[in-house]
Protein backbone atom coordinates (compact mmCIF):
# COMPACT_ATOMS: atom_id res chain seq x y z
CA UNK A 1 0.00 0.00 0.00
CA UNK A 2 1.34 3.63 -0.30
CA UNK A 3 1.32 6.00 2.35
CA UNK A 4 1.81 9.32 3.01
CA UNK A 5 3.86 10.46 5.97
CA UNK A 6 3.50 14.25 6.75
CA UNK A 7 5.75 16.46 8.93
CA UNK A 8 2.85 18.95 10.58
CA UNK A 9 4.22 22.65 10.45
CA UNK A 10 5.22 24.40 13.81
CA UNK A 11 6.49 27.88 14.43
CA UNK A 12 9.93 27.58 13.22
CA UNK A 13 9.09 26.27 9.78
CA UNK A 14 6.50 28.97 9.59
CA UNK A 15 9.04 31.43 10.05
CA UNK A 16 11.84 30.11 7.84
CA UNK A 17 14.10 29.04 9.82
CA UNK A 18 16.64 26.58 8.04
CA UNK A 19 17.54 22.73 9.47
CA UNK A 20 20.95 22.55 10.95
CA UNK A 21 23.64 20.11 9.49
CA UNK A 22 23.32 17.86 12.07
CA UNK A 23 19.50 17.80 11.22
CA UNK A 24 20.18 17.45 7.52
CA UNK A 25 22.64 14.59 7.94
CA UNK A 26 19.97 12.79 10.54
CA UNK A 27 17.28 13.19 7.81
CA UNK A 28 19.59 11.62 4.85
CA UNK A 29 20.49 9.16 7.07
CA UNK A 30 17.07 8.14 7.48
CA UNK A 31 15.90 8.47 3.70
CA UNK A 32 18.89 6.54 2.91
CA UNK A 33 17.57 3.33 5.33
CA UNK A 34 13.85 3.90 3.80
CA UNK A 35 15.98 3.71 -0.01
CA UNK A 36 17.63 0.33 1.10
CA UNK A 37 14.41 -0.92 2.55
CA UNK A 38 12.45 -0.23 -1.04
CA UNK A 39 9.93 1.63 0.49
CA UNK A 40 10.86 5.20 -0.29
CA UNK A 41 8.80 6.27 -3.57
CA UNK A 42 9.77 10.15 -3.15
CA UNK A 43 9.41 12.68 -0.61
CA UNK A 44 10.36 16.70 0.28
CA UNK A 45 10.32 19.82 2.06
CA UNK A 46 7.72 22.40 1.78
CA UNK A 47 8.35 26.23 2.04
CA UNK A 48 6.48 28.35 4.80
CA UNK A 49 2.94 29.43 3.85
CA UNK A 50 3.45 32.66 3.50
CA UNK A 51 5.09 31.85 0.17
CA UNK A 52 2.19 30.07 -1.09
CA UNK A 53 -1.66 30.30 -1.13
CA UNK A 54 -4.80 28.63 -1.45
CA UNK A 55 -7.50 28.55 -3.82
CA UNK A 56 -11.34 28.54 -2.79
CA UNK A 57 -14.46 27.84 -4.87
CA UNK A 58 -17.55 29.63 -4.18
CA UNK A 59 -20.30 29.08 -6.10
CA UNK A 60 -17.94 27.78 -8.93
CA UNK A 61 -15.86 30.53 -8.81
CA UNK A 62 -11.91 30.20 -7.86
CA UNK A 63 -10.68 32.87 -5.36
CA UNK A 64 -6.80 33.17 -4.28
CA UNK A 65 -5.64 33.82 -1.12
CA UNK A 66 -2.44 34.43 -0.57
CA UNK A 67 -0.12 32.81 2.78
CA UNK A 68 0.72 33.05 5.72
CA UNK A 69 -2.04 30.94 7.40
CA UNK A 70 -2.61 31.47 10.98
CA UNK A 71 -3.49 27.27 11.90
CA UNK A 72 0.25 25.90 12.32
CA UNK A 73 -0.68 22.86 12.97
CA UNK A 74 -3.12 22.50 10.41
CA UNK A 75 -0.06 22.87 8.08
CA UNK A 76 2.41 20.73 6.53
CA UNK A 77 6.26 21.07 6.58
CA UNK A 78 7.27 18.40 4.35
CA UNK A 79 6.15 14.72 3.49
CA UNK A 80 7.32 11.09 2.06
CA UNK A 81 5.56 8.64 0.37
CA UNK A 82 6.20 5.59 1.32
CA UNK A 83 5.41 2.01 -0.31
CA UNK A 84 4.60 -0.29 2.31
CA UNK A 85 3.05 -3.90 2.87
CA UNK A 86 1.15 -2.43 5.55
CA UNK A 87 0.03 0.37 7.84
CA UNK A 88 1.83 -0.59 10.87
CA UNK A 89 4.93 -0.88 8.80
CA UNK A 90 4.56 2.62 8.17
CA UNK A 91 3.92 3.51 11.62
CA UNK A 92 7.23 1.78 12.44
CA UNK A 93 8.84 3.83 9.86
CA UNK A 94 7.35 6.96 11.28
CA UNK A 95 8.54 5.50 15.16
CA UNK A 96 12.05 5.99 14.01
CA UNK A 97 11.70 9.90 12.34
CA UNK A 98 15.45 12.03 13.51
CA UNK A 99 15.23 12.84 17.02
CA UNK A 100 16.96 16.10 15.60
CA UNK A 101 14.11 17.38 14.25
CA UNK A 102 12.42 20.22 16.30
CA UNK A 103 14.74 18.90 19.49
CA UNK A 104 12.11 15.52 19.32
CA UNK A 105 8.87 17.23 19.12
CA UNK A 106 8.13 17.08 15.89
CA UNK A 107 4.51 15.80 14.90
CA UNK A 108 3.92 13.50 11.73
CA UNK A 109 0.48 12.44 10.58
CA UNK A 110 0.08 9.32 8.09
CA UNK A 111 -2.31 8.71 5.48
CA UNK A 112 -3.19 5.87 3.14
CA UNK A 113 -4.07 6.55 -0.21
CA UNK A 114 -7.48 5.20 -2.03
CA UNK A 115 -6.72 2.39 -4.29
CA UNK A 116 -9.17 1.20 -7.07
CA UNK A 117 -10.14 -1.55 -4.93
CA UNK A 118 -11.73 1.03 -2.68
CA UNK A 119 -14.40 2.15 -5.22
CA UNK A 120 -17.45 0.82 -6.30
CA UNK A 121 -17.37 -0.93 -9.99
CA UNK A 122 -18.82 1.22 -12.71
CA UNK A 123 -17.75 2.90 -15.88
CA UNK A 124 -16.47 5.59 -14.05
CA UNK A 125 -13.58 3.36 -12.09
CA UNK A 126 -13.04 1.72 -15.65
CA UNK A 127 -11.94 4.71 -16.82
CA UNK A 128 -9.46 5.58 -14.00
CA UNK A 129 -8.59 2.15 -14.34
CA UNK A 130 -6.96 2.27 -17.66
CA UNK A 131 -5.54 5.55 -16.87
CA UNK A 132 -3.37 3.74 -14.67
CA UNK A 133 -2.57 0.89 -16.61
CA UNK A 134 1.03 1.77 -18.04
CA UNK A 135 3.94 0.07 -16.39
CA UNK A 136 4.66 0.83 -12.67
CA UNK A 137 8.26 1.52 -14.37
CA UNK A 138 10.42 2.29 -16.82
CA UNK A 139 13.86 1.48 -16.30
CA UNK A 140 17.47 0.52 -18.58
CA UNK A 141 19.32 -2.42 -18.69
CA UNK A 142 22.68 -1.94 -20.22
CA UNK A 143 25.06 -5.01 -21.45
CA UNK A 144 28.94 -4.89 -20.36
CA UNK A 145 31.74 -7.45 -21.92
CA UNK A 146 32.60 -8.34 -18.47
CA UNK A 147 33.90 -4.87 -16.18
CA UNK A 148 29.80 -4.70 -15.20
CA UNK A 149 30.90 -4.48 -11.29
CA UNK A 150 33.48 -1.37 -11.50
CA UNK A 151 30.78 0.47 -13.97
CA UNK A 152 27.87 0.18 -11.65
CA UNK A 153 30.09 1.10 -8.96
CA UNK A 154 31.30 4.54 -11.04
CA UNK A 155 27.54 5.12 -11.76
CA UNK A 156 26.64 4.91 -8.16
CA UNK A 157 29.52 7.00 -7.09
CA UNK A 158 28.53 9.58 -9.58
CA UNK A 159 24.87 9.64 -9.22
CA UNK A 160 24.46 8.88 -5.59
CA UNK A 161 22.14 6.20 -5.82
CA UNK A 162 21.85 3.32 -3.67
CA UNK A 163 23.42 -0.15 -5.87
CA UNK A 164 20.39 -2.29 -4.87
CA UNK A 165 21.87 -5.51 -6.41
CA UNK A 166 25.12 -6.89 -7.25
CA UNK A 167 24.68 -10.34 -7.95
CA UNK A 168 26.90 -12.91 -9.84
CA UNK A 169 26.53 -15.81 -12.02
CA UNK A 170 28.01 -17.83 -9.58
CA UNK A 171 25.72 -16.99 -6.81
CA UNK A 172 22.77 -18.03 -9.12
CA UNK A 173 21.29 -21.93 -10.42
CA UNK A 174 23.20 -20.48 -13.64
CA UNK A 175 26.98 -21.05 -12.12
CA UNK A 176 25.64 -25.02 -13.19
CA UNK A 177 26.06 -23.41 -16.85
CA UNK A 178 28.04 -21.09 -16.57
CA UNK A 179 32.11 -21.38 -17.05
CA UNK A 180 34.03 -21.35 -13.53
CA UNK A 181 35.93 -17.94 -14.91
CA UNK A 182 33.03 -16.60 -15.51
CA UNK A 183 31.46 -16.98 -11.83
CA UNK A 184 32.44 -13.63 -10.49
CA UNK A 185 30.83 -11.82 -13.33
CA UNK A 186 27.44 -9.93 -12.57
CA UNK A 187 24.19 -11.82 -14.20
CA UNK A 188 22.53 -8.58 -12.36
CA UNK A 189 23.25 -5.45 -11.01
CA UNK A 190 20.61 -2.36 -10.02
CA UNK A 191 21.19 0.92 -9.36
CA UNK A 192 18.56 2.80 -7.82
CA UNK A 193 18.63 6.58 -8.63
CA UNK A 194 15.35 8.41 -6.75
CA UNK A 195 13.15 5.46 -7.49
CA UNK A 196 14.32 4.56 -11.22
CA UNK A 197 16.84 1.99 -12.44
CA UNK A 198 19.56 1.19 -14.35
CA UNK A 199 20.21 -2.24 -14.57
CA UNK A 200 23.16 -4.09 -16.02
CA UNK A 201 24.85 -7.40 -16.52
CA UNK A 202 27.93 -9.28 -18.26
CA UNK A 203 27.65 -10.94 -21.14
CA UNK A 204 29.51 -13.54 -22.90
CA UNK A 205 31.73 -13.75 -26.15
CA UNK A 206 29.69 -12.56 -28.85
CA UNK A 207 26.55 -12.46 -26.67
CA UNK A 208 28.37 -8.69 -25.87
CA UNK A 209 27.22 -5.86 -28.16
CA UNK A 210 28.40 -2.19 -27.38
CA UNK A 211 25.41 -0.04 -26.83
CA UNK A 212 24.43 1.90 -29.90
CA UNK A 213 21.43 4.37 -30.34
CA UNK A 214 20.28 4.33 -26.61
CA UNK A 215 21.80 7.06 -24.42
CA UNK A 216 20.86 7.42 -20.45
CA UNK A 217 19.72 10.83 -19.54
CA UNK A 218 20.49 12.46 -16.81
CA UNK A 219 18.76 15.52 -15.78
CA UNK A 220 20.09 18.00 -13.08
CA UNK A 221 18.82 21.70 -11.28
CA UNK A 222 22.26 23.15 -11.01
CA UNK A 223 24.49 23.64 -14.06
CA UNK A 224 27.79 23.22 -12.38
CA UNK A 225 26.76 19.55 -10.58
CA UNK A 226 25.76 18.71 -14.01
CA UNK A 227 28.97 20.07 -15.97
CA UNK A 228 30.95 17.59 -12.96
CA UNK A 229 29.25 15.28 -13.80
CA UNK A 230 29.39 15.19 -17.48
CA UNK A 231 33.27 15.54 -17.57
CA UNK A 232 33.65 12.56 -14.67
CA UNK A 233 31.65 10.71 -16.97
CA UNK A 234 33.52 11.74 -20.25
CA UNK A 235 37.06 10.91 -18.21
CA UNK A 236 38.98 7.97 -20.15
CA UNK A 237 36.07 7.75 -23.13
CA UNK A 238 34.78 9.93 -25.75
CA UNK A 239 33.08 13.51 -25.88
CA UNK A 240 30.22 13.41 -28.39
CA UNK A 241 29.02 17.21 -27.87
CA UNK A 242 31.16 19.21 -25.43
CA UNK A 243 29.29 20.66 -22.16
CA UNK A 244 27.64 23.90 -22.94
CA UNK A 245 24.44 26.57 -23.10
CA UNK A 246 21.86 26.03 -26.09
CA UNK A 247 19.15 27.50 -26.69
CA UNK A 248 16.77 24.96 -24.40
CA UNK A 249 19.21 24.57 -21.64
CA UNK A 250 21.80 26.29 -19.31
CA UNK A 251 23.62 22.96 -20.08
CA UNK A 252 23.62 20.09 -22.07
CA UNK A 253 26.63 17.68 -23.10
CA UNK A 254 26.67 13.93 -24.83
CA UNK A 255 29.38 11.90 -23.85
CA UNK A 256 30.15 7.89 -24.12
CA UNK A 257 32.16 6.37 -21.58
CA UNK A 258 35.32 4.50 -21.12
CA UNK A 259 32.37 1.70 -20.66
CA UNK A 260 31.35 2.36 -23.56
CA UNK A 261 28.09 3.79 -22.58
CA UNK A 262 26.43 6.56 -23.85
CA UNK A 263 25.54 9.18 -22.17
CA UNK A 264 23.55 12.98 -21.85
CA UNK A 265 23.99 15.43 -19.33
CA UNK A 266 21.62 18.41 -18.98
CA UNK A 267 20.43 21.71 -16.92
CA UNK A 268 17.44 22.69 -18.40
CA UNK A 269 16.66 26.78 -18.53
CA UNK A 270 13.55 26.69 -16.95
CA UNK A 271 14.34 24.57 -14.12
CA UNK A 272 17.98 25.86 -13.46
CA UNK A 273 18.62 28.24 -10.38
Amino acid sequence: MKVMLMRKADADTESGVMPSEAMLQAMADYNERLLQAGVLVTGDGLRPSREGCRIEFHDGEPLVIDGPFAETKELLAGYSVLEVASFDEAIDWARQWPREDADGNATLELRRYFAMEDFEPGAALEKHRAHGQMPQALNLHVNFPGNCREAMAFYADITGGHLEAMLTYGETPAAEQTPPERHGQIIHACLNIRGRRLMGADMAGDCYQAPRGVQVFLEYLDTEQAKRVFQRLAEGGEVIMSFAPTFWARGFGMATDRFGVQWMVACHAEQCL
